[in-house]
């Protein structure tokens, strides 16, 4: 049996930070050398310098190049521009795989993939949510038009990836049972992410890392941090690493109750630095999918409690302690003093490295997240593709 051929795949999302943009990175990084060639087309008016860091670290990956134009987070009239402009750079790349990823990323490669095939150049068009539009309400305006344009866009879709069983069940409740190809494929990070990062000297009790906007609970882990101190009896100290549009809210919020010099604030950095600073992780979103940085915090060895939201149960075990009550800060605190207090507590309760190595590792999301390219590249459609791609002009 011959083997398969080198694929040409293009990730499409719109912002390179957090999950969506780590989950890219190693796709990148797995499928290239394995000898494919892959190219990234996302926003150009977001992220910062750590991002631009991120990009020079892949750059030697990809042989398509990158490719950023200014792509908003709502809907809007240029958006008809972008589509255009997407339209042309992706028929000159000539790409076999579409894969976008998030909301507007799904949008841009299902449409131009789709207006691609009008001209006779068929290209897989697949999609990842990520959470995404599933964290819209079906109760409200804006959700019932989000999910509906989901389920318009499945005429337009090979194939659906969930990264995990949340997003998949969510999925299914407020869009809808799926029409195209589905599979579930764990998020999963890499052999160097699997390595025990001893705290510095100077560490402090718990950290925060991601985006600084309220769907991430930034201001919950303020609240609680004070509630924690109350439980302990103690002064205690905290960061919080990363960046966004909610930053100076919640420096307010810590200058006036008092804990401003107890909780500094850092901004985005690599993730293997920000957990040198603390052995407990702290992740109090009010809604995830499957986020990169409790997997990270595994695989380096920390004390990760987070909110019982998404796909996180799935990974520190439906039961555990580490999980909280969402959007409920007496809650957390409880944990939180649980986790700084009771001796064994992290042997006792977090899953071990090899435990999580077996499931979630980037080396077995690439491989089938590649198994499902080639279906759909090579399937009963494979001559027909090829015949189309040398006639794109």
């Amino acid at each position: 049996m011959a083997e398969p051929r080198p694929l040409r795949i293009l990730h499409c999302f719109r912002s390179p930070v957090g999950g969506i943009f780590r989950h890219v990175r190693d796709l990148v990084e797995e499928h290239s050398t394995a000898g494919h060639e892959i190219g990234i087309l996302c926003d150009s008016s977001t992220g910062g310098e750590h991002e631009d860091r991120l990009f020079d670290d892949i750059r030697p990956f990809l042989s398509l190049g990158l490719t950023r134009i200014p792509i908003r987070r709502s809907v809007a009239l240029s958006d008809i521009g972008v589509i255009w402009e997407t339209y042309k750079k992706i028929k000159s790349l000539r790409p076999d795989v579409l894969h976008g990823h998030g909301a507007k990323g799904g949008v841009l490669a299902r449409l131009v993939g789709s207006a691609l095939r009008v001209n006779r150049y068929r290209v897989a068009r697949l999609y990842t949510a990520h959470g995404g539009s599933l964290h819209y309400s079906r109760s409200s305006l804006s959700g019932q038009f989000v999910l509906r344009m989901e389920r318009l866009q499945e005429y337009f879709t090979d194939a659906l990836v969930f990264i995990c069983e949340y997003e998949r069940d969510t999925y299914a409740k407020k869009v809808g049972r799926p029409r195209s190809m589905t599979r579930l494929i764990y998020n999963g990070i890499g052999e160097r992410d699997f390595q025990i990062i001893p705290t510095r000297s100077d560490a402090v009790h718990f950290i925060y890392v991601g985006m600084l906007r309220d769907l991430k609970g930034p201001d919950l882990f303020v609240d609680a941090f004070a509630r924690t101190e109350r439980l302990i009896g103690r002064p205690l100290s905290a960061l919080m690493i990363g960046d966004g549009p909610d930053r100076e809210k919640y420096r307010d919020m810590m200058v006036e109750r008092g804990l401003g010099k107890r909780i500094g604030m850092l901004p985005p950095m690599r993730v293997q630095e920000a957990f040198a600073m603390a052995q407990t992780l702290v992740v109090p979103s009010r809604a995830e999918a499957m986020p990169y940085i409790i997997l990270e915090g595994l695989g380096a060895g920390k004390t990760v409690i987070a909110s019982r939201v998404g796909g996180i149960p799935e990974v520190l075990g439906r039961s555990s302690p580490a999980l909280v009550a969402p959007d409920n800060a007496d809650d957390l605190a409880r944990v939180m003093a649980d986790a700084l207090t009771t001796p064994g507590w992290h042997n006792a309760v977090m899953p071990s490295i090899d435990s999580v190595k077996s499931v979630f590792s980037s080396s077995v999301m690439a491989r089938d997240v590649l198994k499902l390219y080639h279906a759909l590249v090579e399937g009963p459609s494979a001559s027909e593709t090829h015949e189309a791609s040398v006639n794109l002009s």
